[in-house]
């Protein structure tokens, strides 16, 4: 065991087919840098680690195809960031009969060097006495990198996030664009405004401020997929996703509720310097398009696309429709490097 990792050895919005792209041109989905294309076969190799910010403990998890191997090139890193009611397993669920739910798994077999992590107050990470908001996840993300640039040799990484899991990318890519390449920003939002599930979740504001913690049942997990538009994901997904979950407790924190109730924006577009992916659900009550289309015009950076999945609503790692949004990110992740003109 080394210290602190423990490896256990194992402005058009195209929508109708949802696959257009936007400021930047149709790509076609080509093998990313330093990276093999979409490998058949191949065993997935995972590995543990812990990082420590300050006194608490943050569990890692690594993913790629076949245990990394002295003197051979690195290969891209893509860091999964999770979002505010679920921990990481949702980027690498098992649905037995119902085909590929990891997104993990996906995006090894295409080459990544693919890592998430478990926020402070999630999962098997430590429990404190804060409400983990995203300045919060920002830290964890800062104490994390420390790990990945040690065990890869990377210094830069991409970052999906999905939901708030966005926001806490998006804001670690404003302080720390050294480390940031490309994001794919899923589920996110800007200010917020006109969004019902927003606007609903706005009525707990006062039990937000007062309480670092909130009830997380079973049901709650389930209206992820269906407050939007029921029938976007198969619920045999969601009732594994809950089942994963419910391990670690019925309780959750409220930082991120609070923030994005309250304190939207908490990244402001014109500090995010990396080449950004939006993905948004058809069907997704957190951001309205205008609210997404405001954020994607203050982008200071060119290569950018905001992309509309069709039958999807919020979570796109649980939709039926997620090979979509794999296609979509792969493309983005993958983009050859623009020639300066």
């Amino acid at each position: 065991m080394k210290e602190l990792t423990q490896s256990l050895g194992r402005r058009a919005v195209i929508k109708g087919a949802g696959l257009g792209l936007v400021a930047g041109g149709i790509s076609a989905a080509l093998p990313a840098q330093n990276a093999d294309a979409a490998t058949e076969g191949g065993d997935i190799w995972s590995s543990e680690y812990w990082t420590k910010k300050g006194d608490v403990s943050l569990w890692m998890f690594r993913k790629r195809l076949g245990a990394p191997k002295a003197g051979e090139p690195s290969r891209p890193v893509l860091f999964f960031v999770h979002g505010s009611s679920v921990t990481s397993r949702v980027f690498d669920l098992n649905v037995p009969g119902h085909g590929e739910y990891s997104v993990m798994n996906e995006f090894a077999r295409y080459g990544f060097d693919c890592w998430t992590m478990d926020h402070e107050n999630y999962g098997k990470s430590g429990r404190t006495s804060g409400n983990s908001d995203i300045k919060s996840g920002v830290e964890d993300l800062k104490a994390a990198v420390e790990v990945v640039a040690r065990e890869t040799g990377r210094q830069k990484y991409h970052f999906l996030g999905e939901s708030s899991g966005a926001l806490r990318a998006g804001a670690y890519a404003m302080v720390a664009p050294e480390r940031a390449d490309r994001l794919v920003l899923a589920a996110f939002t800007y200010k917020g405004e006109g969004s019902p599930t927003l606007t609903k979740r706005a009525e707990q504001l006062d039990y937000y401020r007062t309480h670092n913690m909130r009830k997380r049942d079973r049901d709650m997990i389930r209206s992820i997929v269906t407050r939007d538009k029921p029938g976007t994901s198969d619920q045999a997904a969601v009732e594994a996703l809950a089942d994963v979950e419910m391990q670690f407790g019925d309780q959750i924190p409220t930082g991120t509720y609070l923030d994005m109730t309250a304190n939207l924006p908490v990244v402001d577009p014109r500090k995010v310097l990396s080449p950004v992916l939006l993905v948004r659900g058809e069907y997704d009550g957190i951001a309205t398009v205008a609210d997404l289309e405001e954020f994607f015009n203050l982008l200071p950076n060119g290569d950018r696309q905001f992309i509309i999945l069709p039958g999807t609503a919020h979570s796109l790692m649980l939709a039926i429709n997620r090979e979509l949004f794999w296609h979509v990110a792969r493309a983005f992740l993958t983009m050859p490097t623009p020639i300066a003109t």
